[in-house]
């Protein structure tokens, strides 16, 4: 699916890679009239090989997307990357990226610094981006974030490339429950339980069509919970970052929330 057809239907978030395309897509957008820079809720992200410079990263971000602010800037991994003079990631004989000695929480400070302009650090996060789904729950870390205040925003919401999440037993007999399909079923299960989902889709028509409300009891949140309690499973890895850096050299990401 298209920037433009997303935006075109309201699509409420999109996540993904801030590219010279996406800026052009926005400009039009915004001379066309479709939407208007107010109406949308722009995050970009710090990568690891960023970690030390936060305001160079934002500031490249704001430059490829044209745009003059960004509403949510989050940090991309609790990583520290190695990097060359532009910010690109260095990789090993392996291609994958060079750890650096530095302290992550660095990044998290001067992301502070850059909020407040000063150096406070009584700043608690917005929002904390993480793989979440049935079979890796993070239980722990969520009602962390809920005694916080943090709002949980689930990505990899049916597990990865070619949806492993919908062959769980657990998944299949709730659809035979609630008479709805796979996906229906995990993207109720973060929308009932209060967090944000990053949705991902090459269809238009089944983004257009959305998907339908399952009246879940407490019961059934907490059999799926305990899914990735009994058999934890992560899909996301550093390998994940290798694809990334390598396939778009990109360091910086978007998200777009219309509404």
């Amino acid at each position: 699916m298209s920037f433009e057809s997303a935006l075109s239907i309201k699509f409420k978030l999109n996540n993904g890679i801030v590219a010279p395309a996406i800026a052009l897509a926005l400009a039009e957008l915004f001379f066309e009239g479709v939407v208007k820079r107010e109406d949308l809720f722009i995050t970009t992200k710090v990568w690891p090989s960023m970690w030390n410079n936060p305001p160079r990263s934002v500031d490249e971000s704001l430059k490829r997307l044209g745009l003059d602010y960004v509403d949510l800037v989050l940090q991309h991994f609790p990583l520290t990357f190695k990097a060359d003079d532009n910010g690109n990631s260095l990789m090993d004989d392996d291609g994958q990226p060079i750890f650096d000695d530095g302290d992550y929480l660095i990044t998290w400070k001067k992301l502070i610094e850059l909020y407040k302009n000063g150096d406070k650090t009584d700043v608690v996060p917005l929002v904390n981006q993480v793989e979440l789904h049935p079979s890796l729950p993070q239980v722990e870390l969520v009602n962390f974030g809920k005694s916080k205040g943090i709002i949980t925003e689930a990505y990899s919401r049916l597990g990865s490339g070619g949806a492993p999440l919908l062959k769980l037993p657990i998944i299949q007999t709730m659809t035979e429950k609630y008479g709805v399909s796979g996906a229906d079923i995990l993207i109720n299960y973060h929308v009932k339980s209060g967090r944000l989902i990053v949705p991902r889709s090459l269809n238009v028509e089944r983004v257009t069509n959305g998907y339908k409300s399952v009246d879940f009891s407490a019961e059934d949140l907490k059999t799926l919970d305990q899914e990735g309690i009994d058999h934890p499973k992560r899909y996301m890895s550093l390998r994940f970052a290798k694809v990334l850096t390598l396939n778009t050299g990109a360091r910086r990401f978007l998200s777009i929330r219309i509404g």
